[in-house]
C-alpha cells in the first residue's frame, strides 16, 4: 500500500491525498511536519534531503516533490483519464501544473502568508498589496482559460492539472482581501466542490 508522509493541513500533502481519492487508491499516512514528527530528523532526511513534505513510499520506491508524486501515481495507477498518455494532451496538463507551481504560487505567496498565516515576516503593506495585485492578474489568466475550455483548466474534462490549480483556487476564495469578480473561476470552483476528493482534501477548512 502507498504510504504518504506529511501532515494533512499541508497544501502539497492534500494534493497527493486528493489524487489518491480520484484514483480510488488506498493509502496510509503518517503525520510529519510542524507540530508532528520532525522533517529535520535523520530518518526523514534520508528519505527527502530537503526536509519537506510530502514524501511517498510505494514498496521500495521513495519519491518527493508533490507534482512528481501525483504524476507518478496517475501514471502507475490511473487509466489515462487523469493524465493522458498522448504527448500533446499530456503536455497541456503538465503546462498548467507547472504554471501553478511557479507563476501562480509565487504570486500568492506573500499575500497568503500575510493575510492568512499572519506571519510577522510578511507584514509589509506595500509588498502585500503588490502580491494581491499579481495574484489577481494570474487569476484573470486562469479565468480566461476556463472561459475558453468551458470546463477545466487543461480542457473540457477534469485532469491531473485541476488538482494543484484547484487547491490554489481554494486559497483564493479563503484569503480575506478584495478580489475581482471572476465568473469562470467561480463556476470552476463550484464544479470542483461536487467532487468527493475535493470535498475531503481540497475544501476541508485548511486553506
Amino acid at each position: 500500500m502507498v504510504l504518504i508522509l506529511g501532515k494533512g493541513s499541508s497544501i502539497n500533502v492534500r494534493k497527493v491525498l486528493w489524487t489518491c481519492a480520484e484514483l480510488d487508491l488506498p493509502f496510509e499516512r503518517e503525520e510529519w511536519g510542524s507540530g508532528f514528527q520532525s522533517t529535520r530528523s535523520a530518518e526523514f532526511l534520508a528519505l527527502n534531503p530537503n526536509g519537506m513534505v510530502p514524501v511517498m513510499r510505494d514498496g521500495d520506491f521513495t519519491l518527493w516533490e508533490s507534482n512528481s508524486i501525483i504524476r507518478y501515481l496517475a501514471t502507475r495507477y490511473g487509466d489515462g483519464s487523469l493524465y493522458p498518455a498522448e504527448a500533446r494532451a499530456r503536455a497541456r496538463v503538465d503546462q498548467w501544473m507547472d504554471w501553478q507551481s511557479s507563476d501562480l504560487n509565487r504570486a500568492w505567496s506573500y499575500a497568503f502568508m500575510s493575510l492568512v498565516r499572519h506571519s510577522p515576516a510578511h507584514q509589509d503593506s506595500q509588498a502585500m498589496e503588490a502580491s494581491c495585485a499579481e495574484w489577481s492578474r494570474y487569476m484573470q489568466i486562469l479565468d480566461r482559460q476556463l472561459e475558453a475550455t468551458g470546463g477545466y483548466v487543461a480542457g473540457s474534462r477534469f485532469s491531473l492539472a485541476d488538482i494543484p490549480v484547484g487547491l490554489s483556487v481554494n486559497r483564493w476564495f479563503h484569503t480575506p482581501f478584495e478580489r475581482p469578480p471572476l465568473a469562470a473561476v467561480s463556476d470552476y470552483y463550484a464544479q470542483l466542490s461536487e467532487r468527493p476528493g475535493f470535498c475531503l482534501y481540497g475544501n476541508n477548512g485548511m486553506p
